[in-house]
């Protein structure tokens, strides 16, 4: 496992630099937007305005992702779920973000912190990660880099919300592992905009 994550170490060290430049640029001219989503999620619904959930990182370190909070307050009060994409406990709000993608820029932080990139394998919750690693081969080696926004299986595979959906979502995120380059990141980020005009899968 290690020959496959050392074969490109250089250019995940390379664009590390960019990610924090391209993050403070997205952070400053955002800012207004933000801070008017800031205020629709508090006057819309109780609650926090950022929600924090665990999730499983690069070498399976645990961190907090961050997100605008997109459903109703303690909506995961008798335990972890799969998100659904019709969810009734998402708010009309929520709804909006979500499509839009708009309740991921809080994870701007993570990028700036270091934990996650903005393309490479969706981080997981580690009650489903304990869980897929026993059931799906080889799973944990999506682990060897950083998470990402986006990635080659969230543009190429359908909302997964399965132990079957995340065996076949693996294929594409090992394929990523393997195949990583500014190449195939630049056409990662164009089909994840692309979604942001065109009806998502």
């Amino acid at each position: 496992m290690e020959n496959l994550s050392g074969r490109v170490k250089f250019y995940d060290n390379l664009k590390r630099g960019f990610e924090i430049f391209i993050s403070l640029v997205i952070f400053i001219v955002l800012l207004p937007l933000t801070i008017l989503i800031v205020l629709l999620v508090k006057i819309t619904s109780s609650g926090p305005v950022i929600y924090r959930q665990i999730r499983v990182g690069e070498l399976g370190k645990q961190f907090y992702l961050y997100k605008f909070r997109t459903m109703i307050k303690d909506a995961e009060s008798d335990g972890p779920k799969w998100a659904q994409k019709s969810d009734e406990r998402v708010t009309f709000l929520g709804k909006i973000l979500r499509y839009s993608h708009l309740d991921e820029l809080p994870q701007l932080i993570n990028i700036l912190k270091g934990e996650v990139s903005f393309v490479g394998p969706r981080p997981e919750r580690p009650e489903f990660v304990a869980d897929l690693e026993k059931k799906i081969p080889y799973y944990q080696i999506r682990h060897l880099v950083k998470p990402g926004i986006t990635g080659w299986a969230q543009v190429n595979y359908r909302y997964g919300a399965s132990v079957a959906d995340s065996n076949e979502k693996l294929k594409y995120d090992l394929f990523y592992l393997k195949n990583r380059s500014l190449f195939l990141d630049i056409i990662i980020m164009l089909r994840t905009l692309k979604f942001f005009f065109v009806n998502q899968k």
